[in-house]
Order: C-alpha cells, then structure tokens, then sequence
C-alpha cells in the first residue's frame, strides 16, 4: 500500500474577512477543547463512527475533523483518513497529537485546511463522516446545500456520507436566553479547575438560529484566576427540511437513527443521523 505523509494542504474557501474569521474560529475553545469533551459523559459516537469506518475498509474523509477525537481512532484501527477543517487553532492542536503518534499512523493521516462549503480534493472515499454536528455552522440554504454538494463530491459510487445533528426540542431551544450555567468542569491541574459556562444570547426564530457563549473560567479554591469566552451560533434542522435538502443535495437515505445505539429516529430520539448515498 503507498504510505501516506502526515501533511497540511491548503483549500480554505470564503473570501475578504469572512476568510479570515473562519479561520481563527476556535480560537479560545481549541485551547480547551478536548479536556472539556472527555468528561462529556453522553459524547457516545466514536463507537458508531469507528464501526463505519471499518466497515469501509477506508480510505475516510472526515469534514470539520477539529482536534481529531474521531480521526485519531480511525487512523489507529490501520485505516487510511484524511481530515479537512477550517479552523486554523483546531488544527494546530491535532497536528500536536499527531505527533505523538507513531510513525505508522502518521502515516495513514493527511490534513487539509479548507471550507466545507467548498474544498475539492482529487480523491473519492468510500466513507465521508461528519461527526458532533459541524453541519449546524452552516446557516443559510445556500451553505446548507454547499456542505452536503462537498460531501457528495467526494463519495465513491456506492459511498456513505454519515453524519449527526441534535433532535430539536423546540421547548428548550427559546429558553433560559441571557442565563449562565456550567455545563463542564474538569481538573486542569493539581490545584486549579476549570469550569465552562454556557450563555444562551438569542434566537432567530425565522432563521432557526441561536447565538450562545462558551465562557471558560479556572479557578484555584474559590478564587477566580483566569477567564476567556467565545461566541458561537448554532443553526437546528427539522426532519422536513432535511429531506428537502437531501433531495436538492441528490443525496438519498440509507438509514437514519434516533441514537447511536441505532434507535429509531421519533419522538423520544436525542439526535438525528443519516447516513446517506448519492441519488
């Protein structure tokens, strides 16, 4: 098999400043980004994603593959990846990890800086995952479609683009805005915590989008010693919609599930995931 460099192309989409932002995203939370999901008690989709990549057989394209908690397992199971994402902090912690690995899974991971709306890589996969919801950072119709027209680029004839969203309880979503809870908090070292808060900003109704906070405080006892915050939007999908996009994607269902334990997709599901074949 050819080996396979451990290197960075560069694809990055966008134009002027919006460029620019969308590569500096994650700025603060890559810092925190993975001590804060590894006490995430209900982050149970590695499984899921794992089973599908060696179903596969590999190689996997992975979008918006942030600091590698997905790509680092699949490149450990001797499976080929390759993992595009447009945050530069991002990207910087997983080349880190990278490096600790050894050579033999350097090998089989390739990393591309690169908008999801419209990076083209000259291979086909028989797998493209999106994995923990990237494609809720896409907030228009026009992006929506640009998202799912990359990952229908890149799918081998018979390929399965796989990926998740949250189920939207729409009773939750319009509450609780301008109020601050913890929702993480994990030992940073022997004598400091760091807790994250998230704030609720606002919700567009109209454009099924809600701007929130990510704010990470550390304290030393019950001293606060350091505090920094990011904004973020999240846009939420209902299922509706999705089949209308899926249709003028040309992308059609293969299965959908409620969890990743495979659990129908209806009224008690937690998430919505697809997996998905070109038309």
């Amino acid at each position: 098999m050819m080996q396979r460099a451990t290197k960075t192309s560069r694809n990055r989409g966008g134009s002027g400043s919006e460029k620019e932002v969308a590569l500096e995203s994650y700025n603060v939370t890559a810092k925190y980004y993975d001590a804060a999901y590894a006490t995430k008690q209900d982050l149970v989709d590695l499984p899921f994603y794992l089973d599908l990549a060696k179903a596969s057989g590999g190689p996997v394209l992975e979008i918006a593959c942030g600091t590698g908690r997905v790509l680092l397992p699949i490149a450990r199971e001797n499976i080929d990846i390759d993992g595009v994402d447009n945050s530069l902090p991002m990207l910087r912690v997983l080349k880190s990890h990278i490096d600790n690995e050894p050579a033999e899974i350097r090998r089989r991971i390739t990393l591309h800086e690169g908008d999801m709306r419209d990076f083209r890589l000259r291979e086909k996969f028989p797998l493209v995952i999106i994995p923990f919801r990237p494609l809720q950072h896409m907030y228009t119709l026009q992006d929506q479609l640009r998202a799912l027209a990359t990952a229908a680029f890149h799918l081998q004839k018979n390929g399965i683009l796989a990926f998740d969203l949250f189920y939207p309880k729409m009773e939750l979503i319009s509450a609780g805005v301008g109020q601050e809870i913890v929702d993480l908090e994990w030992q940073a070292n022997s004598n400091s915590v760091v807790r994250r808060y998230f704030r609720k900003d606002s919700v567009d109704k109209i454009n099924q989008v809600f701007s929130f906070t990510f704010i990470f405080r550390t304290y030393k006892g019950d001293k606060l010693v350091h505090q920094e915050s990011e904004p973020f939007k999240l846009s939420y999908y209902s299922y509706p919609q999705l089949k209308a996009l899926f249709r003028l994607a040309r992308l059609e269902p293969v299965a959908e599930y409620g969890s990743f334990a495979k659990t129908p997709l209806d009224n008690t599901a937690e998430q919505m995931i697809f997996l998905l074949k070109k038309s």
